[in-house]
């Protein structure tokens, strides 16, 4: 059993690209994914790839077969972000913030990237950050903290694809927990 944790980019928020997580559930099944389990309804599924070898590549050809998948059943274009469950624990136990993650973990989001920004663009991006937040680059991870919370800050996934020439996806600290906690 290889247990993989995928992230949808914006289904279900403010009225957009709505995607039942029943539906969505049975389309993994439906591709032979099983035990496909969904928490919260804004694309988040934990689900066992049966054989598949977890490398990376492998988990590249997931996500496009996903998002083939997602436009064909559901009409919308949506980007997916697959990890591995062991990858899912190994974001866990690199969490650079850890007082942060105790004390407010609504406010700390772990964002899941297509691809692993170059170190010249993670620099460029942490020396012109718009406010008080702290960023974390950690290979196709980055870590950021909104003090001031999330709403009003500047700092934004177009502003961060901008500075890192990456797509990705963010979840807050809590819903990562549960997410290990059903891919365990």
């Amino acid at each position: 059993m290889t247990l993989h944790v995928g992230f949808l980019r914006g289904i279900n928020v403010v009225g957009n690209n709505l995607i039942p997580m029943a539906e969505l559930r049975g389309m993994l099944e439906g591709l032979g994914f099983a035990q496909a389990r969904t928490i919260l309804q804004s694309g988040n599924v934990v689900f066992d790839a049966g054989g598949r070898k977890p490398a990376s590549i492998e988990t590249a050809s997931i996500e496009k077969r996903l998002e083939a998948q997602t436009a064909k059943r559901f009409g919308v274009q949506v980007d997916w972000f697959v990890r591995t469950a062991d990858e899912l624990g190994d974001v866990i136990a690199a969490d650079p913030f850890p007082r942060m993650a105790a004390t407010d973990p609504s406010h700390y989001l772990v964002y899941f990237l297509k691809s692993a920004p170059k170190r010249a663009d993670v620099n460029a991006m942490q020396s012109s950050l718009p406010g008080k937040e702290s960023v974390h680059a950690d290979g196709r991870h980055l870590y950021v903290t909104y003090p001031d919370g999330i709403g009003k800050s500047k700092l934004t996934m177009p502003w961060l694809e901008r500075k890192l020439k990456t797509s990705g996806t963010a979840r807050n600290w809590n819903t990562i927990q549960k997410l290990a906690v059903l891919a365990q």
